[in-house]
Protein backbone atom coordinates (compact mmCIF):
# COMPACT_ATOMS: atom_id res chain seq x y z
CA UNK A 1 0.00 0.00 0.00
CA UNK A 2 1.40 3.51 -1.04
CA UNK A 3 0.71 6.27 0.82
CA UNK A 4 1.42 10.11 0.01
CA UNK A 5 1.43 11.87 3.62
CA UNK A 6 1.26 15.82 3.22
CA UNK A 7 2.47 18.52 5.50
CA UNK A 8 2.30 22.51 6.41
CA UNK A 9 -0.15 24.60 4.66
CA UNK A 10 -2.12 26.44 6.82
CA UNK A 11 -3.10 30.10 6.85
CA UNK A 12 -0.37 33.04 5.91
CA UNK A 13 -0.79 36.85 4.74
CA UNK A 14 0.06 38.16 1.66
CA UNK A 15 3.45 38.55 1.05
CA UNK A 16 4.59 35.59 3.16
CA UNK A 17 5.95 32.34 3.05
CA UNK A 18 5.01 29.03 3.65
CA UNK A 19 5.98 25.51 3.08
CA UNK A 20 4.97 22.23 2.07
CA UNK A 21 6.04 18.70 2.19
CA UNK A 22 5.30 15.46 1.28
CA UNK A 23 6.16 12.10 1.91
CA UNK A 24 5.86 8.87 -0.13
CA UNK A 25 5.73 5.77 1.91
CA UNK A 26 4.74 2.29 1.24
CA UNK A 27 6.00 -0.69 -1.11
CA UNK A 28 7.94 1.51 -3.49
CA UNK A 29 10.25 0.27 -6.18
CA UNK A 30 10.93 3.46 -7.52
CA UNK A 31 9.07 7.26 -8.24
CA UNK A 32 9.40 8.88 -11.45
CA UNK A 33 8.33 12.30 -10.59
CA UNK A 34 6.79 13.87 -7.37
CA UNK A 35 5.19 17.42 -7.23
CA UNK A 36 1.97 19.84 -6.40
CA UNK A 37 -1.33 20.71 -7.71
CA UNK A 38 -3.66 22.92 -6.41
CA UNK A 39 -7.52 23.31 -6.88
CA UNK A 40 -9.33 26.68 -5.96
CA UNK A 41 -13.42 26.78 -5.32
CA UNK A 42 -14.89 26.79 -8.39
CA UNK A 43 -11.95 26.27 -10.87
CA UNK A 44 -9.76 23.24 -12.16
CA UNK A 45 -6.72 21.19 -10.47
CA UNK A 46 -3.62 22.87 -11.95
CA UNK A 47 -0.10 22.14 -11.71
CA UNK A 48 2.23 23.84 -9.16
CA UNK A 49 5.59 22.37 -9.30
CA UNK A 50 6.69 19.10 -10.25
CA UNK A 51 10.04 17.46 -10.38
CA UNK A 52 11.63 14.56 -11.74
CA UNK A 53 13.56 12.61 -9.34
CA UNK A 54 16.13 11.32 -11.40
CA UNK A 55 17.15 14.55 -13.21
CA UNK A 56 15.97 16.94 -10.90
CA UNK A 57 14.53 18.72 -13.57
CA UNK A 58 11.52 20.65 -12.58
CA UNK A 59 8.12 22.34 -14.01
CA UNK A 60 6.38 24.96 -12.51
CA UNK A 61 2.62 26.63 -13.27
CA UNK A 62 3.11 29.80 -15.11
CA UNK A 63 1.37 31.52 -12.61
CA UNK A 64 3.89 31.01 -10.25
CA UNK A 65 6.59 33.30 -11.70
CA UNK A 66 9.77 32.22 -9.75
CA UNK A 67 8.29 33.05 -6.31
CA UNK A 68 7.92 28.72 -5.32
CA UNK A 69 10.48 26.28 -5.31
CA UNK A 70 10.41 22.59 -5.31
CA UNK A 71 12.97 20.12 -4.08
CA UNK A 72 13.59 16.78 -3.37
CA UNK A 73 15.21 14.06 -0.82
CA UNK A 74 15.37 11.12 -2.96
CA UNK A 75 16.36 9.02 0.14
CA UNK A 76 13.53 9.92 1.98
CA UNK A 77 11.04 9.92 -0.95
CA UNK A 78 9.98 13.41 0.07
CA UNK A 79 9.03 16.58 -1.95
CA UNK A 80 9.32 20.00 -0.25
CA UNK A 81 7.18 23.09 -1.53
CA UNK A 82 9.17 26.67 -1.22
CA UNK A 83 6.28 29.40 -1.36
CA UNK A 84 7.05 32.67 -1.18
CA UNK A 85 5.06 36.04 -1.81
CA UNK A 86 2.28 34.49 -1.58
CA UNK A 87 -1.01 36.20 -3.14
CA UNK A 88 -4.47 35.76 -2.13
CA UNK A 89 -5.03 34.03 -5.36
CA UNK A 90 -3.10 31.20 -4.19
CA UNK A 91 -5.52 30.30 -1.65
CA UNK A 92 -6.52 26.58 -2.73
CA UNK A 93 -6.24 23.17 -1.55
CA UNK A 94 -2.97 22.19 -2.68
CA UNK A 95 -2.26 18.37 -2.98
CA UNK A 96 0.70 16.43 -3.50
CA UNK A 97 0.61 13.69 -6.71
CA UNK A 98 3.25 11.20 -7.64
CA UNK A 99 4.33 9.21 -10.27
CA UNK A 100 5.33 5.79 -8.84
CA UNK A 101 5.76 2.16 -9.47
CA UNK A 102 5.13 0.00 -6.54
CA UNK A 103 6.81 -3.02 -5.11
CA UNK A 104 5.84 -6.19 -7.76
CA UNK A 105 3.91 -4.01 -9.77
CA UNK A 106 4.91 -3.62 -14.45
CA UNK A 107 4.62 -0.27 -14.55
CA UNK A 108 3.97 3.07 -12.48
CA UNK A 109 0.83 4.73 -11.14
CA UNK A 110 -0.43 8.07 -10.52
CA UNK A 111 -1.08 8.72 -6.40
CA UNK A 112 -2.65 11.53 -4.29
CA UNK A 113 -2.19 13.02 -1.13
CA UNK A 114 -5.23 14.00 0.55
CA UNK A 115 -4.80 17.88 -0.18
CA UNK A 116 -3.68 20.60 2.48
CA UNK A 117 -5.65 23.98 2.82
CA UNK A 118 -3.12 27.13 1.80
CA UNK A 119 -5.46 30.34 2.66
CA UNK A 120 -3.54 33.49 2.15
CA UNK A 121 -5.20 36.53 3.41
CA UNK A 122 -5.02 39.46 1.84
Amino acid sequence: QVQLVESGGGLVRAGGPLSLSCSASGSIYSITTMGWYRQAPGRQRELVARITISSGSTNYGDFVKGRFTISSDNAKNTVYLQMNSLEPDDTAVYYCHAVLTPRNADWATAYWGQGTQVTVSS
